[in-house]
């Protein structure tokens, strides 16, 4: 740890500890059983969640032993902060103890809130005398914190705001998560103080900036880069430009160059590519079979947010992250130059452009083509591809309703409602991947050129900008148009 503080501080980094307390304390609780909140017995996780297990605020013992831990690690991190965490206390623990709800009675603290709070105050004090100011996440934000305290929000720009209005310093990380496998833009278009804030000038001072987050749960070494870079430099350029720098598509020109800049400093999010693809494909797949799966891990994406979970309920610590899921990286390029391709052919004026809906048809073939080879050969002789026979196959299918409503389109005649639902049926199909844990960005633009052919006649009643609106509207009811 020496060394990391040491090869940090060279680089103007500070190296913050953050040491989850009250809760996810599992493993203080497996140390420390009889300074926990429940019975027990406990056992180290290997699931993910948010467990029970929290640490008893009314136990004396407690304290001791967090004097004697935040004191060695106050020695060994020179930071001036150490964070606590504070956050996810589900109150199951505190809830099912009569001790604990009578300590809060005793002593007026209301609610379980009240005995965090408590928690809070009697942490700040033994930090402070170590020569520490305590940080954690939005919960830990309770009368009687000390204002010196920093404020790390999970919760958005309007709970840092609040903090801020309270006189509190803090961090945003809401809209920074990079394990949730959101685009750079998203991430490039969320400032910690937005044009619509309503914080006094003095108040926006204590909005430090924000902090771009990479949780552990589905990385390996080997593919921990790719979730990381390039977008983690779209968000340190957010964080370090006036909010008014918001061109998306130039962002997106040099994130790519900035990405090959930093596989030439070492950094592993390409040259790890190809070795995880040979192994995924197997020793025997020729090269004509590994560009197929290559083609089809750049048009797929890890699903976002927290569904990998929910599809994947039976992973654990040590389960192996070698399948199509791992391979595949977010923020798919080639389905971005794709959906330019789209609003290009269905927006601009005039004609439709034969020329753009050749190279549109092209890409939707070799993209047939590629899912047809793995759902088709590969992944029956290589068992590493069996979760990838769906994926591939919904590839191979999408594609050909793409390739009929490019068609449509072309031939200027609308077609009957039957040919719409079928091919409609196709791409919702295609939507839920279930275990696969990937997800098609290509889905959206293919939704409208099919929404356009059913509803081409419409075309030549609305100028360029209301047709624009019209169709995004029946595609998607709940989203604005992209201009």
């Amino acid at each position: 740890m020496t060394e990391i503080i040491a090869y940090a501080q060279l680089r103007g980094i500070r190296v913050v500890p953050e040491f989850d307390l009250p809760g996810h304390a599992t493993s203080w609780a497996v140390s420390h059983p009889e300074l926990a909140s429940g019975p027990g017995p406990y056992a180290i996780e290997r699931h993910w969640g948010v467990f029970d297990p929290v640490l008893d605020p009314t136990n004396e013992a407690l304290y001791q032993l967090l004097d004697d831990f935040l004191g060695e690690m106050a020695g060994l991190f020179p930071d001036a902060c150490i964070h606590i965490g504070g956050d996810e206390n589900n109150g199951k623990q505190w809830n099912a103890n009569p001790r604990l709800q009578a300590f809060i009675r005793e002593h007026g603290l209301n609610d379980n809130a009240g005995l965090q709070a408590y928690f809070n105050r009697r942490v700040a004090a033994i930090l402070l005398r170590h020569g520490k100011t305590l940080m954690g996440w939005d919960e830990i934000l309770h009368p009687g914190l000390p204002k010196d305290a920093i404020i790390q929000s999970w919760r958005g720009p309007g709970a840092i705001a609040a903090a801020a209005q309270q006189g509190y310093r803090g961090i945003l990380s809401s809209g920074y998560y990079l394990d949730l496998m959101h685009p750079a833009d998203e991430y490039y278009l969320n400032d910690p103080l937005p044009a619509t804030t309503t914080l006094t000038a003095g108040e926006q001072q204590k909005i430090a900036g924000g902090e771009a987050t990479m949780w552990s749960e589905w990385v390996t070494p080997e593919a921990i880069d790719s979730r990381i870079w390039p977008r983690a430099a779209a968000i340190a350029e957010r964080l370090w430009s006036p909010r008014e720098v918001r061109d998306v598509g130039d962002m997106y020109r040099r994130l790519a160059l900035i990405s090959v800049r930093l596989d030439e400093t070492g950094l592993l999010q390409e040259r790890n590519r190809e070795p995880m693809l040979r192994r995924l494909a197997g020793d025997r797949a020729t090269p004509a079979e590994l560009l197929s799966l290559r083609t089809l891990v750049d048009i797929v994406e890890p699903v976002k947010d927290y569904r990998r979970g929910a599809l994947q309920p039976e992973a654990i610590q040590s389960t192996p992250l070698v399948s199509l899921v791992d391979c595949a990286r977010p923020d798919s390029a080639a389905a971005r130059a794709f959906t330019e391709m789209v609003d290009q052919f269905l927006f601009q004026t005039g004609d439709l452009d034969r020329a753009l809906a050749a190279k549109i048809i092209r890409q939707l073939d070799a993209w047939n083509s590629a899912g047809r080879s793995v759902a088709g050969g590969q992944a029956r002789k290589t068992p590493t591809l069996r979760d990838a026979v769906g994926v591939a196959q919904a590839l191979a299918d999408i594609s050909v309703v793409g390739r009929d409503a490019v068609e449509v389109l072309l031939s200027g005649h609308a077609p009957d409602r039957d040919w719409v639902n079928t091919r409609s049926g196709t791409l919702a199909r295609a939507d839920e991947l279930g275990s696969a844990a990937v997800e098609f960005p290509i889905l959206s633009p293919l939704k409208l050129l099919l929404a356009a052919a059913a509803e081409q006649d419409r075309r030549s009643t609305l100028a360029p900008k209301a047709w624009r609106q019209y169709l995004h509207t029946v595609t998607f009811p709940a989203e604005p148009p992209t201009p």
